[in-house]
């Protein structure tokens, strides 16, 4: 298995069989119980329909009833059905029935590609995408969301601060195509 984090490079590849990586020590298809609880900040998981969190605040979970939910009971609902664990090392799991299904990278980690500052360059290093969506706000270019169905990868080009602000690869929509 090759660890994406010691092989950044390899995350500009258009093609990438995702069956011989692995983030943080675990691969695709793991069992959810592999992503370490204590690296565990915050969860995603159907079964929250509140949440309270900010800076220097703890983070709040509440269900549909109103009961405030702890951040255990989040995973292990996520863990059995779908959601997102994020770790304090800026990496994400999602996570579906069990089983680890993708990879998000974000923050320090994409700094290594910061030697690209155009989106010219960008395609030149990531080579052309499978589709393009670009990202508008109130008429501004917010940035281009690439898909690289070969390597069921999305990679989003930060417009404003000309930079790769986020990686996911594995089951997320339009990874694998129209």
């Amino acid at each position: 298995m090759l660890e994406i984090l010691d092989n950044l490079d390899m995350l500009s590849l258009p093609h990438l069989d995702l069956t011989t990586v692995e983030m943080g020590g675990i691969t695709l298809g793991a069992p959810t119980a592999r992503v370490p609880r204590r690296s565990i900040i915050e969860a995603q998981s159907s079964v929250v329909t509140r949440h309270h969190s900010g800076a220097g605040v703890e983070r709040e979970y509440y269900d549909a009833d109103g009961q405030r939910l702890t951040l255990d009971e989040v995973v292990d609902h996520a863990s059995r059905s779908e959601g997102f664990l994020y770790c304090a090392d800026k990496l994400t799991y999602k996570v579906r029935t069990g089983a680890v299904v993708g990879f998000t990278i974000y923050g320090p980690h994409l700094s290594y590609f910061d030697h690209l500052t155009s989106y010219e360059e960008f395609l030149a290093a990531f080579s052309r995408p499978d589709r393009v969506r670009e990202d508008e706000a109130y008429g501004d270019l917010m940035g281009f969301d690439n898909y690289y169905w070969g390597a069921h990868k999305y990679v989003r080009w930060d417009a404003w601060d000309h930079r790769v602000s986020l990686i996911n690869l594995g089951s997320f929509e339009g990874n694998t195509g129209p």
